[in-house]
């Protein structure tokens, strides 16, 4: 784990600096002007840890896999430790996204997260981030521990806005929009399942998935009777690759894609989370079921399923397309 405590996130030139955003009066970029443009250094990262993190040296650097879109590289130094991402095609505002979504999970206290420190350019094309590193114990857990504090946060944190995020962010390399929205049904239905819809169709020409998707898309209503739906921060995209613990045991989430949405929609990756029954237990105590809410399952993976889609091909246009044809058949539209 790093030791240098920083009370701010940074981002580069391009952006001015924050300090601690509270999630009752999110940041708003267009409210601030961009500070002056200043040479970028050769380094950026390197710069960073041995001026505003605090170290004189840096021991090592060495990379850390399991990632499929960014590189991932552990800069060990006498301030400790930090984690970095650097991805060579994408400009800073995936990585912005990334650290506003860390930060408002991070300020609510609950679950562990690694805290942001810096986002910027790469002088060759590119971004980074540089962030808290945590040293992970064993990668399976305390299911329980998981499902309360995750529980907590969604508890802890609700936008007084509606649905949607202070800046639209990434699903993995899929944009996700985040514009604010004060209907839950019409927010999911337009800027989920729509606009992954509308990808499937322009990139693959697939127009029997969008009509037949956006046929569901407008019927929603019935599967939310007698549900009372809160705005709560969500990490958006729960899988068992973005789960951990650290060494004393405690659940660790990495990688978010936060919005404020139903917390139901947290369990959309559950097709490859691993959830099991301590953890819906323990979730339940502190969040209590919402009626209907085994008929809602389906279609929050529904939209997981058609991001694969959008992201990785045809493998997972079957499962997609059968979600989609059970709902037209449940609610007979």
């Amino acid at each position: 784990m790093a030791v240098a405590l920083l009370g701010s996130i940074s981002f580069s030139s391009s952006m001015p600096s924050i300090s601690s955003p509270s999630l009752q009066h999110p940041f708003n970029f267009n409210k601030h002007k961009p500070l002056i443009v200043a040479a970028m250094s050769d380094d950026p990262v390197r710069e960073w840890i041995l001026s505003e993190g605090k170290a004189t040296k840096i021991k090592g650097i060495s990379p850390i896999g399991g990632g499929c879109i960014n590189r991932a590289t552990r800069y060990d130094t006498d301030a400790g430790s930090f984690f970095v991402k650097t991805n060579r095609s994408i400009g800073p505002s995936m990585f912005e996204g990334e650290a506003l979504s860390l930060n408002a999970m991070y300020e609510t206290g609950s679950i562990r997260v690694p805290k942001p420190y810096k986002v910027g350019s790469l002088p060759t094309g590119g971004s980074y981030i540089i962030m808290e590193f945590i040293e992970f114990g064993a990668s399976r857990g305390n299911q329980s521990a998981l499902g309360r504090k995750l529980a907590e946060m969604h508890k802890a944190a609700k936008s007084e806005k509606g649905f949607g995020f202070h800046v639209d962010n990434t699903i993995g390399s899929t944009p996700q929009i985040n514009t604010w929205m004060s209907d839950w049904v019409e927010f999911f239905a337009e800027h989920r399942l729509g606009y992954q819809l509308k990808m499937a169709r322009e990139q693959y020409g697939d127009p029997i998935i969008y009509e037949r998707g956006q046929r569901l898309a407008r019927n929603l209503g019935p599967l939310f009777k007698n549900v009372v739906i809160e705005p709560c921060l969500l990490h958006g995209d729960l899988w068992s690759g973005n789960m951990t613990y650290d060494k004393n045991g405690e659940p660790v989430i990495l990688d978010p894609a936060c919005y404020y949405g139903h917390n139901e929609a947290e369990f959309g990756m559950s097709w490859c989370a691993g959830f099991g029954g301590d953890f819906y237990k323990a979730y339940f105590e502190v969040m209590p079921e919402q009626p209907g809410f085994e008929e809602r399952r389906d279609l929050y993976m529904l939209y997981h399923y058609l991001n694969h889609y959008n992201l990785f091909g045809s493998g997972y246009r079957s499962s997609a397309m059968s979600i989609i044809d059970d709902y037209l058949r449940m609610l007979n539209v």
